[in-house]
């Protein structure tokens, strides 16, 4: 596998949107601080067994992998377990979150997460907006060509940029670096974030 170079002074972030039966959407995009360039973008659909969900759990644990050695981001961002979900449901989601951590500390990379209704808020300025709203939003932000398909991979962008967001919000008010990070690292998340006005959305 041919990896993708990273220039040092980019910021490169993985999206994960996890899916307790449907898709887990992936996006991956690298900032620095003027401009957003997406990478890739998708979702693996996998058949998952009632009573036997490791296939499944296996082959998304693989994909973020894959993902992870081919791109090199600098930060994992996921989306959290929805509080509201029903029990059966939640449990599901968070096999699925499981194998996503997993695969973030077997690379050892950084990870965060955001809950649904603050990636909505975030991206879109609306925390219930709908998944066609979304991909219209991250459409917009990254200036793509095309809307971002199928949904669930632009849901997976949207953690991203939701991250992107808080990172800056973070260097803007002064809180310290992240813990656990390189100092190289976290001179590299300041000075990007540093240019990060060129994303008019985040002003």
């Amino acid at each position: 596998m041919q990896k993708v170079p990273l220039s040092s002074d980019r910021l490169r972030v993985l999206g994960v949107d996890p899916a307790a039966a449907g898709p887990t959407g992936y996006g991956i995009f690298e900032s620095d601080g003027r401009d957003c360039r997406m990478l890739k973008c998708g979702a693996l659909q996998v058949a998952r067994r009632a009573h036997s969900p490791g296939p499944a759990l296996q082959a998304v644990h693989e994909m973020i992998c894959r993902l992870i050695d081919e791109f090199s981001p600098g930060v994992l961002a996921v989306e959290s377990v929805f509080a509201a979900l029903n029990m059966k449901t939640a449990l599901r989601l968070a096999e699925v979150r499981g194998v996503v951590l997993l695969a973030a500390a077997q690379h050892g990379l950084e990870v965060h997460s955001y809950a649904p209704r603050q990636i909505k808020a975030s991206v879109a300025g609306y925390g219930h907006a709908d998944k066609r709203q979304m991909q219209l939003m991250v459409r917009a932000i990254l200036a793509l060509s095309e809307t971002p398909e199928p949904a669930d991979a632009a849901d997976a962008l949207a953690v991203a940029l939701c991250h992107l967001q808080s990172e800056r919000l973070r260097r803007r008010f002064g809180t310290p670096a992240i813990s656990g990070a390189s100092a190289r690292d976290n001179a590299t998340r300041t000075a990007t974030l540093s240019r990060l006005p060129g994303i008019s959305h985040f002003q």
